[in-house]
């Protein structure tokens, strides 16, 4: 091998490895956010609890910032090294930070804010060093044998030195206008999530040069996460990294700030998930051998995540199955839909007309006999299978039309789902077949509007008690409009299945608001709760500013903030912010900044005696409106009457009648100046106390479950309305389905089919899916097991392919 030919393999690997760097600092941002959230909720001594609950509330709002600087220093890193020219200076940074020691410099020479900046860096680069050691060192061993080693005494030029990316992730962070104390505070969490992003990178470079042969002796090292003991447990790579980290399609993770993904049965999960080829044994029903190893793939993706894989496995394993057994069938790939569809040739065409048209006789007869049962279905089901099979003119249109009506034979068995919801997913079996026919990607994607739609109608009902829901409710009316409109335009192919699914998503964000009986009384407590919530921390952040340069004691400051908040955003929920009660509550509030303020004269300290009764009783009956405890009421207004004493004493500057009369006006128009309600997001720290709004109605649930990993997180985010779970909480064990979700999907509500709502946090609701308190009742999808049991059945005669 030539000089230049270890070079370029030297200088790809760090391109490979900043590609990954780049690919998941997203997913670093969003760990290192939902770790702040963890510790939140965590006790810890009152100065540390209170640097967290800052921290929570600032990260949100910096984090886009934080992410931004960080990509673009690693772009133009990648750009140097791509050109082959020395690092700019923006991205090799100028810390003193090297591998664990800082080098020597004057102190007295330079600020202290920059010594604790390369103290700082330097930790985070000995965290990379420690817990990624050994992938480091397998690198180092493989880029040594190419002459393209790390270079110690140049660790500040070189990308894939841990000084050089902790700098850039201690720039990015400060560069995005967080301090220096909110890194303190989430330093563990930090060190954990950057050294496994960093690990992420060095893996993938690893594997990048072990594909081109060098070191092959030095094993690649399966890469399974562990999370260190007493932090956050690390972030699962999910499946958008490691296909890009092979090389290959992915899921690309989409605008905002949780995984995308259609999120439904099996956990996070994108669009257009490439497994790439799938390569056959002797049976359909053999492991896959595919671009990447399933193997260690599913050890990586997140623990639900691995069914949304399997899934797509599963079809890759009957196109080949398919293939191996019918001639001329052309195994399709999930990109198929760039191509166009397919002609339906004419005698099945019409076959097809005149099948689906004796379906809809059957289901809804004209001469006044009763209606087709699943049975009946089932039965007529293989007659009209023969009928489609002789109008067929091909070996592939015979073997597509025995594989639908294998699927559409396992959904009509399904006895979990209602009779009536079978009877029309029946009705949808020709549509489905001319779509099968003409559009390849229907057996090869999991994201095809026609089998998105099935399961998602599926996933509604199938949490029904037997027997129950069989009636003519909201929902049912609705999976019966969707059909008929399917069946009323049988050309469109896949364009009306993804127009329905879009109308009956549509429908299912009012259907638990307006229709659902049991539904629409949690939804209402839980709207209230999440603007109770919401408002009070607008109204905190906004007394903040109002106070951040008025000489109030520490007491009253302190009460305003974290309790007076929470009293006006109820009062604005129970009468409304421009009610007289809020008004008074807002009064009572300048009131006491007043009263708290110093009081050097012998006439203003007998205002404060005479106005003091009546302000008290006012914020006694203000907490007591607000729900607080009896004892909780004592001691707020203990600690108010210590504050107010104090102010007899004071000697800083009395609080002058224009300050007053400003912060009055400002305390009236206080909800003029609260920020959008799309602008703020609630988080574990700032929901306080939920427990106080609980009713017979309504159940919030506090405790309970297992620390969430951000991947569980991230799936929490990414649930679908409509879809049912079992959950087992306070010693019961039922079905619950998904009614609501609030701002940013902060708040959840899952209702009983007795009426009963049930409101998680979403790191409470993480909690539950970690601990397997929360489980979805199914899974995988109705299509998914469809297809499970028909390939099976093929496996077991292929001949009926071509029968």
């Amino acid at each position: 091998m030539t000089l230049a030919s270890h070079r370029a393999l030297a200088q790809g690997a760090r391109v490979t490895h900043l590609e990954a760097l780049i690919h998941g600092a997203r997913g670093l941002v969003q760990a290192c956010l939902d770790g702040a959230r963890t510790l939140a909720t965590q006790s810890a001594e009152p100065a540390l609890h209170a640097r967290r609950r800052d921290l929570v509330l600032d990260l949100p709002r910096a984090v886009r910032g934080w992410h931004q600087v960080l990509t673009t220093q690693l772009s133009q890193a990648l750009s140097d090294v791509r050109l082959g020219r020395p690092l700019s200076v923006r991205s090799a940074g100028a810390s003193g930070a090297s591998s664990g020691v800082p080098v020597d410099i004057p102190l007295s020479l330079v600020e202290d804010s920059e010594v604790e900046q390369g103290l700082t860096a330097s930790r985070l680069a000995q965290a990379i060093a420690d817990l990624s050691g050994q992938e480091y060192t397998d690198l180092n061993a493989r880029l040594q044998s190419v002459g393209g080693a790390v270079d110690a005494a140049q660790g500040q030029q070189d990308v894939l030195a841990a000084p050089w990316i902790a700098k850039q992730v201690l720039d990015a962070w400060l560069a995005a206008e967080l301090s220096m104390q909110h890194w303190q505070t989430l330093q563990n969490v930090l060190h954990q999530e950057v050294s496994s992003w960093v690990q992420e990178a060095y893996h993938a470079a690893n594997e990048a040069l072990l594909d081109q042969g060098v070191r092959p002796e030095i094993d690649l090292r399966p890469f399974i996460r562990r999370a260190a003991p007493g932090v956050m447990p690390s972030r699962p790579m999910g499946l958008d990294t490691i296909a890009s980290l092979r090389g290959g399609g992915g899921v690309g993770v989409a605008g905002g700030w949780s995984p995308s993904g259609s999120g439904g049965v099996g956990g996070p999960s994108g669009p257009g998930v490439s497994m790439g080829p799938v390569t056959g044994g002797n049976s359909g029903l053999q492991p896959l051998g595919q671009a990447y190893d399933e193997t260690r793939m599913l050890t990586q993706v997140p623990g639900l995540g691995r069914v949304a894989v399997q899934s797509q496995a599963l079809l890759g394993q009957l196109n080949q199955f398919v293939a191996r057994h019918v001639p001329g069938f052309v195994p399709t790939k999930p990109d198929a839909a760039l191509r166009a569809p397919g002609p339906v040739s004419t005698s099945l065409g019409l076959a097809i007309r005149q099948v689906g048209e004796a379906v809809r006789r059957r289901a809804e007869p004209v001469d006044g006999s009763a209606p087709t049962t699943p049975e009946a279905a089932l039965r007529d089901l293989d007659n009209d299978r023969a009928a489609l099979k002789k109008a067929a003119t091909s070996p592939s249109e015979r073997a597509t039309i025995e594989v639908v009506a294998l699927l559409f034979q396992a959904i009509l068995m399904e006895e979990r789902l209602p009779a009536s919801i079978r009877v029309w997913f029946a009705r949808l079996q020709m549509p489905v077949l001319r779509v099968a026919v003409s559009e390849p990607d229907f057996f090869a994607s999991t994201s095809h509007p026609a089998r998105r739609l099935i399961d998602r109608m599926g996933s509604c009902v199938m949490g029904f008690v037997a027997g129950a829901q069989e009636g003519e409710d909201a929902l049912h009316r609705e999976i019966r409009r969707v059909v008929q409109v399917v069946e009323a335009y049988p050309d469109t192919g896949r364009k009306v299945f993804q127009t329905v699914l879009t109308e009956f998503e549509r429908f299912l964000e009012t259907y638990f608001r307006d229709e659902h009986a049991a539904g629409r009384k949690g939804i209402s407590l839980a709207q209230q709760v999440e603007q109770r919530e919401t408002w009070a921390i607008q109204f905190t952040i906004e007394l903040r500013k109002m106070l951040e340069s008025v000489p109030v004691h520490e007491g009253v400051r302190d009460f305003l903030f974290r309790v007076w908040a929470d009293v006006l955003a109820h009062s604005a929920v129970q009468h409304g912010q421009a009610s007289d009660a809020t008004r008074a509550l807002k009064h009572a509030a300048a009131d006491l900044i007043w009263s708290a303020s110093a009081k050097t004269s012998r006439e203003e300290r007998a205002e404060v005696l005479r106005r003091l009764p009546p302000l008290l009783k006012m914020v006694r009956e203000g907490m007591m409106r607000a729900g607080l405890p009896s004892d909780a009421q004592d001691r707020h207004i203990q600690s108010l009457n210590t504050a107010l004493a104090a102010a007899f004493s004071a000697r800083s500057a009395p609080l002058s009648s224009t300050v007053l009369r400003e912060l009055t006006q400002r305390l009236e128009a206080l909800d003029e100046l609260l920020p959008d309600l799309t602008g703020v997001e609630l988080d574990v720290d700032t929901l306080r106390d939920l427990s106080g709004h609980e009713t017979e109605d309504l159940e919030i649930v506090a405790e309970g479950g297992s620390m969430p990993t951000p991947a569980m997180q991230a799936w929490a985010r990414e649930l679908q309305i409509g879809a049912w779970f079992n959950l087992d909480y306070r010693g019961r064990h039922e079905h619950v389905q998904l009614g609501w979700q609030g701002l940013h999907k902060q708040l959840s509500l899952f209702v009983t089919p007795g009426g009963r709502g049930v409101l998680f946090q979403l790191h409470r609701l993480g909690a539950f899916l970690q601990a397997g308190l929360m489980v979805p009742l199914e899974e995988e999808s109705l299509t998914t097991r469809a297809t499970r049991e028909a390939l099976a059945k093929l496996d077991a005669d292929p001949a009926r392919l071509l029968q």
